[in-house]
């Protein structure tokens, strides 16, 4: 119930933070994970990815509140809730983000944060085997992998996407992340290669290192210096003290509702709910930014998509093999191919494609009746901007959550010109021999208006959420952390998770968000 240091989150960023800060043997750490194990197919087996985030016992459960303009919908939001967090539900996409998204963050004040100062750290962490590169790391404890691409859909999208005129990456990781090319996943000899599986449980086998179930309900703050967590455990409400100091790294939901829970936050919001203010930041909670996306989907005229497995049969013979060998189509994320293209007038990539050789929700809850493939599309740099807000001063009441996706004029015009250089892409010649009928949207959506009909009606999440907890200048009004990953106004407090991120990064968020952590540790101990 003591340690040096006490992290909130056994997530992404908070298994890295465990793992570095451990590592010298002179620390002691200990986090705090409400959820359980991660065993079992359901999360181990890459191809399950749609089970993990659909059930209660690994997903928190939060939704958005009713979306303005998206018609009302109330979209989910899906977290962590197991060791590992969000990384032991995610997609198992491996991207870094483009260079100049972290300049950005360092031209926003986040001093150190720009590509040069992120890319070592991207290094230390990334065991790629993709062979050898001097831009990628190959001794880290993150393994990096890529899909067989045996189907020979990921090659036609490949090639349409250069018969369209765009260029092709062999590594968007690497020195180019603008093309058409194979796409990454967090994957190792069959198996998602989560935080948990990387650095959480190596470390846990150190004697410095522990793990306690418990739910962490507010940080303890003494004469504006942190000195604990308040838990409940067992039912009952416990305390649990950091000797140096408590990290909150319980993703971008859950570490703005502690910090205000804890005092920190917009003064006449913790007034509202009774709490007592220990640092009024106005920018807890506020700048949540979300990846929108559409499915893009095309009939198959050949039988080659991953639809003669969607059935009982099918899901049953590929578990067996996974269970048997770690291989097979169980062994794949089925993510294999990728693209990142500019708009017109963009200075780097603004648009994202994952290509899935079956028609199907990434949720696994609807497939399309019969073969067809699809691409996930959608713009990467949204204007809009939502928030995090307590629902009440309860630690069990979860809060509430703002995206305000598509509130900005610009959204409908990108989301539009997604669409159609997605129809541009399957009308290559490169798909001729597979491409039958659109399904979604289908031949009838042609004008803007049907057009954003359809985006209202049918835009998802891509499960990104970031920047509650913005880190900036200290005389920023809006920071919340400085570029040391402290909390402003609270000694021996820090924050460390893809709450901190100024602004989105280009792609999926589980690389930007270890980075994070490995980041924040050097910094914790000095050496950052």
């Amino acid at each position: 119930m003591e340690a040096d240091f006490v992290i909130i989150g056994s997530g992404s960023a908070g298994s890295a933070l465990a793992y570095r800060l451990s590592e010298s043997g002179k620390h002691s750490v200990l986090v705090l994970e409400y959820g359980g194990t991660d065993a079992g197919p359901f999360i181990q087996m890459p191809a399950a990815l749609s089970y993990p985030m659909n059930m209660k016992r690994y997903d928190w459960g939060f939704q958005s509140q009713p979306e303005p303009h998206l018609g009302g919908r109330r979209l989910v939001t899906p977290r962590g809730k197991v060791i590992g967090g969000s990384s032991s539900i995610n997609g198992m996409v491996y991207v870094r983000g483009h260079a100049e998204d972290f300049n950005h963050w360092e031209a926003e004040g986040a001093t150190g944060w720009g590509q040069a100062g992120v890319l070592p750290y991207f290094k230390r962490m990334e065991h790629w085997h993709g062979g050898r590169s001097d831009r990628r790391g190959d001794g880290g404890p993150l393994h990096v992998t890529r899909g067989p691409r045996d189907n020979p859909l990921h090659a036609a999208f490949v090639e349409a996407g250069q018969q369209a005129g765009y260029a092709h990456t062999e590594d968007y990781n690497g020195e180019q992340q603008e093309g058409f090319g194979p796409m990454e996943q967090t994957v190792w000899r069959g198996r998602r290669w989560s935080a948990a599986n990387a650095y959480l449980k190596p470390a846990l086998k150190r004697q410095n290192c522990d793990i306690l179930r418990c739910f962490a309900r507010k940080v303890v703050i003494e004469e504006g210096r942190a000195v604990g967590v308040e838990v409940e455990r067992g039912g009952r409400i416990e305390e649990v003290r950091a000797r140096r100091e408590v990290v909150v790294s319980a993703s971008s939901i859950n570490s703005p509702k502690i910090l205000m829970l804890s005092g920190v936050g917009p003064a006449a919001h913790l007034a509202e709910h009774g709490i007592d203010v220990v640092a009024d930041r106005a920018g807890v909670g506020q700048n949540l930014q979300d990846h929108l996306e559409l499915y893009i989907q095309q009939a198959s005229l050949q039988p080659i998509t991953l639809y003669k497995h969607w059935n009982l049969f099918g899901k049953a013979r590929i578990g067996a093999q996974w269970l048997m060998t770690k291989s097979g189509f169980g062994a794949s994320n089925q993510f294999e191919s990728a693209a990142f293209l500019r708009s017109p007038g963009a200075d780097y990539p603004d648009i994202q494609y994952h290509f899935l050789p079956i028609a199907v929700r990434y949720d696994g809850q609807a497939a399309a009746e019969g073969h067809g493939f699809q691409a996930h599309v959608g713009p990467m740099r949204s204007k809009s901007r939502g928030a995090v807000t307590l629902a009440s001063g309860d630690p069990d009441e979860a809060p509430e959550i703002r995206f305000n996706y598509m509130s900005h004029a610009e959204d409908w015009g990108e989301f539009r010109h997604c669409i159609r250089l997605t129809r541009q892409i399957f009308g290559q010649e490169a798909f001729k021999p597979y491409a039958g009928k659109e399904i979604q949207p289908g031949e009838d959506f042609q004008s803007d208006d049907e057009l954003d009909g359809f985006i209202r009606e049918h835009a998802e999440s891509a499960f990104h959420p970031c920047g509650t907890a913005r880190m900036g200048a200290k005389d920023d009004p809006m920071a919340v952390v400085d570029p040391t990953c402290r909390v402003i106004g609270v000694e021996r407090l820090r924050l460390a998770d893809s709450s901190i991120f100024p602004r989105i990064t280009n792609g999926n968020l589980n690389g930007p968000s270890i980075m994070v952590g490995e980041k924040a540790a050097d910094l914790i101990l000095g050496e950052g």
